[in-house]
């Protein structure tokens, strides 16, 4: 390939959409209403349309979306959040900076995601919250997920941050969108994200009218109007230039999330029973909008098939590594010498391979047929 490979082409994506984006942008800058200001009530908006949620309060990047709706919920010091094992850190992250306490858990080997039964096995007297993760683009099992929680009184705050574009279709014949079903739901707008800005920025979901006015208190210094501080907040929110960059992207959101899906057909022809490849298992319960195509490998030929694409210029990515519980910063939260099973099996053998909304058919073949080559 003469034209370098990315994970996600943000550059030609830009292209197809730059008039608009760069109108969008020159009207902020003439109108210097950099923040909040009619670009961020606007794109709140028109993502609660979109998303047919009620509620949708914008912050600087999804990491505070998470702590902002933990905050929201009301718990106290020594509460236990229930959280997958296997998932980026920022998940657990604000759990110990608010000094509550994270209890991660095993995830299903083929969905990478939280079941029901996981989190039951592990709901004390202290468990107040879940944190089902919709990892890499594809719903947690809601159902089950909610039974549990109505089942023991516990909040669901979801992270969307990897799905958002992804419909969950329920066992009572309604769907809804990610991010809509708990009684929070967050999300990031990081560039690479499938809804992503040209800097950092998330937001939150909710149908609660009284969360969501204690959440829009907290991310703005705990205060509803000016000088007057009835909760203890911070200062998070979404600036105007990347809420107008935003209300572009958005109008292509089903677009980039098909095309990725597109994407990810096509590496399954090509990888179709092959003894050595797992492909991303799809759901029946949910759409899949692809915000990484991961693999599965053998664990010995991870790290070297990881080095074969990079002889031929194809970028990849370990998402994750190394499970949560053996992060240092994690380890007092967990007992010494335990692991779980499923967890430590996709941390040695997962690759994720580049997928994004500008690939063709010359692209997905040459990555395809490296990925085939290794194994020979």
């Amino acid at each position: 390939m003469q034209e370098p490979i990315h994970m996600v082409d943000l550059v030609k994506q830009y292209q197809h959409i730059q008039k608009e984006i760069d109108e969008a942008i020159l009207n902020v800058v003439r109108s210097s209403r950099y923040i909040k200001g009619p670009q961020v009530d606007a794109f709140e908006d028109e993502l609660a349309q979109y998303l047919d949620v009620k509620h949708v309060i914008s912050c600087a990047n999804g990491t505070d979306a998470l702590q902002i709706a933990l905050m929201a919920i009301g718990l106290k010091p020594g509460d236990e959040v229930i959280i997958p094992s296997f998932t980026y850190v920022a998940t657990a992250e604000v759990i110990g900076l608010l000094q509550f306490v994270p209890v991660m858990i095993d995830v299903d080997k083929d969905t990478f995601n939280v079941t029901g039964e996981l989190i039951e096995a592990a709901i004390t007297d202290k468990t107040r919250a879940i944190v089902p993760v919709h990892l890499f683009g594809q719903s947690a099992p809601m159902d089950e997920v909610m039974a549990v929680a109505r089942k023991h009184d516990l909040f669901v705050v979801e992270d969307n941050a990897q799905a958002i574009g992804a419909t969950y279709h329920s066992d009572s014949g309604k769907s809804a969108k990610t991010g809509t079903i708990g009684d929070i739901g967050c999300t990031s707008f990081f560039p690479s994200k499938n809804l992503g800005c040209f800097g950092d920025g998330g937001a939150l979901f909710t149908n609660d009218d009284v969360l969501a006015a204690k959440i829009r208190m907290i991310a703005n210094h705990g205060q509803s109007r000016q000088y007057y501080h009835d909760l203890l907040g911070v200062n998070s929110r979404l600036d105007a230039i990347q809420a107008a960059v935003l209300r572009i992207k958005l109008k292509h959101l089903d677009h980039y999330c098909g095309m990725r899906a597109r994407a990810a057909d096509s590496y399954d022809d090509m990888f179709y029973d092959h003894r050595h490849i797992i492909t991303p298992y799809r759901v029946d319960y949910s759409t899949h909008v692809f915000h990484q195509y991961t693999l599965q490998v053998p664990p010995a030929d991870r790290d070297s098939l990881r080095e074969h694409l990079a002889a031929l210029d194809i970028p990849s990515m370990i998402y994750y590594p190394v499970p949560l519980y053996k992060q240092k910063a994690y380890t007092p939260y967990w007992e010494a010498g335990k692991e779980l099973e499923n967890t430590e099996t996709l941390c040695a053998s997962v690759i994720s391979i580049p997928v994004h909304t500008e690939m063709n058919k010359k692209l997905l073949d040459y990555i395809g047929e490296g990925v085939l080559s290794y194994f020979g």
